[in-house]
């Protein structure tokens, strides 16, 4: 099973850009080699600010663009790990051990797979729901 583990990290979305220090880089990239030599890590990102995103809504059938920043800082990703494990407990395991330093969050989210559709959203999905399957 695939697991998307998402940071929320603990800072104002009015504060712009951010740079974490040379430390806490360290200390997050022993966390991903120990993810690297476990086997269970498929792709990680950190994400810039909101007020550089942008969001696209749409309004009577029409997409509508929004630039950033929006929603409130609880709800800001600052990056994400995909990773591979046997359990949903397993992931929470993995997602206890990141780095934190503050009031980070981080949340865990089971990624769909194929077979987790009925037959006849497989038929239309073909052999993958996605690119990275």
């Amino acid at each position: 099973m695939r697991f998307m583990l998402f940071i929320h990290p603990a800072i104002e979305v009015e504060e712009g850009a951010w740079s974490p220090s040379a430390e806490d880089v360290a200390t997050m990239e022993r966390y991903n080699d120990e993810l690297r030599r476990a086997g269970v890590l498929l792709d990680l990102a950190g994400l810039h600010s909101p007020s550089e995103g942008a969001a696209v809504r749409w309004r009577s059938g029409k997409p509508v663009v929004e630039d950033g920043p929006f929603g409130e800082s609880k709800e800001v990703i600052g990056g994400y790990w995909l990773i591979q494990a046997g359990s949903r407990e397993e992931a929470v395991e993995w997602a206890s051990r990141v780095p934190n330093g503050g009031e980070s969050w981080i949340e865990v989210r089971r990624v769909q797979e194929l077979e987790d559709f009925p037959p006849e959203v497989q038929a239309v999905l073909g052999s993958e729901p996605g690119p990275a399957s």
